[in-house]
């Protein structure tokens, strides 16, 4: 790694240190989670609309695997839809301030979000998926076709389920949350 690399990666671990004390975040946070800070994706592309038609974003392989899934899973007669996908640092701390704002304590909040820095939605490698007839960011996603077809053949596409049961990082679980796993063509991803 170059030493401007190294200088970038020190930047954005100040800055993201900088907006965790700013929230009442511990500075160790990553550390308790078993979470790592997550680079800013820094040329997204646009995967189309989610399901709230706003645009949303991913890595540039990520979507490619994105869009490949979605279509597999079409013709599965599985209709797979984004809630979200790129999420910059600033915007997870918007959602955190938000929560805190409407009197949600810290430790309720790290339980359902990841601290600003630590999401992998920062990355554009992560999606948050739906199908009709569920609703969004709920649990019951798992007793859909969507979320059986996905345990089943997400791997083909190099996307993991992030958040089990049970995961180490005390996050609750999340059924709709996909991480992409490949190894992008274009690595100007960096923070």
């Amino acid at each position: 790694m170059s030493r401007q690399q190294d200088d970038i990666k020190a930047s954005f671990a100040e800055y993201v240190a900088g907006i965790c004390s700013e929230l009442g975040i511990a500075q160790d946070y990553g550390q308790q989670r078993c979470l790592s800070l997550q680079e800013e994706c820094q040329n997204p592309v646009s995967i189309g609309l989610d399901v709230f038609e706003r645009e949303q974003y991913l890595l540039q392989g990520a979507a490619n695997a994105w869009k490949a899934m979605q279509a597999a899973a079409a013709l599965d007669h599985i209709d797979l839809q984004v809630v979200s996908a790129f999420r910059p640092v600033d915007y997870q701390a918007g959602i955190v301030r938000r929560k805190l704002d409407s009197g949600v304590a810290i430790e309720d909040i790290l339980k359902v979000s990841a601290a600003p820095g630590f999401s992998e939605h920062h990355s554009g490698r992560a999606l948050d998926i739906t199908t009709p007839g569920f609703d969004v960011l709920e649990e019951v996603f798992e007793d859909s076709p969507a979320f059986a077809w996905l345990m089943k053949n997400a791997s083909r596409f190099e996307f993991r389920l992030s958040y089990p049961r049970g995961n180490p990082h005390g996050v609750a679980y999340e059924p709709w949350h996909w991480y992409w796993q490949g190894q992008d063509q274009d690595q100007t991803h960096a923070s």
